[in-house]
């Protein structure tokens, strides 16, 4: 009985072992598993960013180049432009130009230009510095002043030049000053004094601005500019 008791306690002390290593092996394999998967899951994750990443840089390098210009269509002073001085005056002709700045397209293109000088461009082409003259001499007097030829013109020599412009005529009363004379006291007849009309101010002034009526009109003659200065002069 002994010896059967004994052999019962081993026998099942045996399995209690094997059953242990196999439970202890069945745990190794998951851990196993779960870490592949994780290894999987990064791996998918880092291949999901990193496409996305470059479509990023891909897309900031697009943008960059849509906010650049062709190096054709390049105003000054972006680009500087070899001319043959030696065509004739108003024929088609042909300059070499080269962009100064990062552009697309070829970096060395031919341009058309009308030959001529650019003090000889159309009064649109060109902007002038404008002065204020108070001369009403007969005929109109002019002045000299500097011009420049707009940034997408090309033209030979100097792209700054002197040109006689003709002298408006003024006597230095500005228009502004006038509308707010009109508003504030018009009533008074302060703004027809004010632009030399002398002979309605004076109306206007005892008949209180025609009763208001009179003060409503000028304010819209003289907002609408119809109304001037009395010796026919421009405002200032």
């Amino acid at each position: 009985m002994k010896s059967q008791y004994y052999r019962c306690a081993i026998v099942f002390l045996f399995q209690l072992a094997v059953n242990s290593i196999a439970s202890q092996n069945d745990d190794d394999h998951v851990d196993l598993s779960l870490a592949k998967q994780k290894q999987k899951s990064i791996a998918n994750m880092n291949n999901s960013t990193h496409p996305r990443m470059i479509r990023h840089e891909g897309d900031l390098e697009r943008m960059g180049s849509e906010h650049k210009t062709y190096c054709s269509s390049m105003p000054y002073p972006s680009i500087s432009c070899h001319m043959n001085t030696t065509c004739v005056y108003g024929n088609q002709t042909i300059a070499i130009c080269k962009a100064n700045v990062d552009c697309l397209g070829e970096n060395t293109f031919a341009k058309n230009l009308t030959c001529r000088f650019c003090y000889q461009t159309e009064f649109w082409e060109y902007k002038c510095e404008k002065k204020i003259c108070n001369s009403a001499a007969s005929p109109p007097t002019y002045y000299r002043t500097n011009c420049t030829v707009n940034r997408d013109v090309l033209c030979l020599g100097r792209r700054t030049f002197l040109k006689r412009l003709r002298c408006n005529w003024t006597g230095g009363h500005r228009w502004s000053t006038a509308l707010i004379l009109s508003i504030t006291l018009g009533g008074f007849g302060i703004d027809r004094f004010y632009l030399g009309h002398w002979q309605e101010g004076i109306g206007k002034l005892f008949s209180f601005g025609g009763l208001g009526v009179w003060t409503l009109i000028d304010v819209l003659l003289i907002s609408i500019r119809y109304l001037g200065p009395a010796d026919g002069s421009l405002y200032l």
